[in-house]
């Protein structure tokens, strides 16, 4: 399966709503499929499909990044149903590379969401996991996770990207 570009902030795609998927069909497996191949090539833990390009409803996450298949999460169309807790951990994104900051999530969530056979299912997580879907389901949303820092921490690290497109280092979709 080809690796695809990952679309760097601020390409308005990351910032828009998700569509749902309606139809789990050969396009939406091979979908799949490369953002599990891409997500491993970057390396990262987890992959929003609009963080390629495509406006739809669906995620794969992986927290040992292809080492062990066990692991692998698909969701197609997921919703939080419940979060509990609270952990602050540095987080960094592959959609805003080089760059991470401390950001608040769940410690605990139960998510509901359709796996690549159409079968509904509910997904309970904690910590890293629980992080990586709410990080995930975010993207989904049209949010990045500048979105959950402070205003000034926000615009100061906005100004610090902004400079990178400047100065040639940021590759500008």
């Amino acid at each position: 399966m080809p690796i695809r570009k990952i679309v760097y902030y601020p390409d308005p795609i990351l910032l828009r709503p998700t569509e749902p998927v309606d139809e789990i069909d050969d396009s939406i497996r091979t979908l799949v499929a490369d953002m599990i191949e891409t997500a491993y090539a970057a390396p990262g833990v987890g992959l929003a499909a609009n963080q390629v390009g495509v406006g739809l409803r669906l995620t794969v996450i992986d927290l040992s990044v292809g080492e062990a298949p066990d692991q692998l999460r698909v969701l197609i169309n997921p919703r939080i149903l419940e979060e509990r807790g609270r952990q602050v951990e540095e987080e960094g994104c592959l959609s805003v590379p080089g760059f991470t900051a401390p950001v608040a999530r769940p410690s605990w969530v139960r998510v509901e969401a359709t796996d690549l056979d159409g079968k509904r299912h509910e997904i309970v997580s904690e910590g890293l996991m629980a992080r990586a879907i709410c990080h995930e389901l975010d993207h989904l949303d049209g949010r990045l996770y500048l979105h959950r820092l402070s205003s000034l921490k926000r615009e100061r690290l906005k100004k610090r990207i902004d400079r990178a497109i400047e100065q040639g280092e940021w590759a500008r979709i």
